[in-house]
């Protein structure tokens, strides 16, 4: 049976870096699809060593932040 992963990527300096949040594997590659590529033979080799049962799919959403805000001299507690 197969099961179907999330793939997060993003570019650090010169390679892709790509991520399964169900299982936590990692890996990376000089495209976006070499690093999903890579993806998903290390999770195919984590899951042989680390059987899952049932996963659950991660709620991805975006948000915003203002870049340089200020914050607040006082901390209240």
């Amino acid at each position: 049976m197969k099961h179907v992963f999330t793939a997060v990527a993003h570019k650090e300096e010169k390679f892709y870096v790509a991520e399964c949040p169900e299982v936590g594997t990692v890996s990376q590659g000089e495209s976006v699809e070499e690093a999903i590529k890579n993806l998903q033979e290390a999770t195919e080799l984590y899951l042989e060593e680390f059987p899952i049962s049932k996963t659950t799919k991660p709620f991805v959403s975006i948000f915003e932040v203002t870049p340089h805000a200020k914050t607040s001299k006082a901390i209240r507690t």
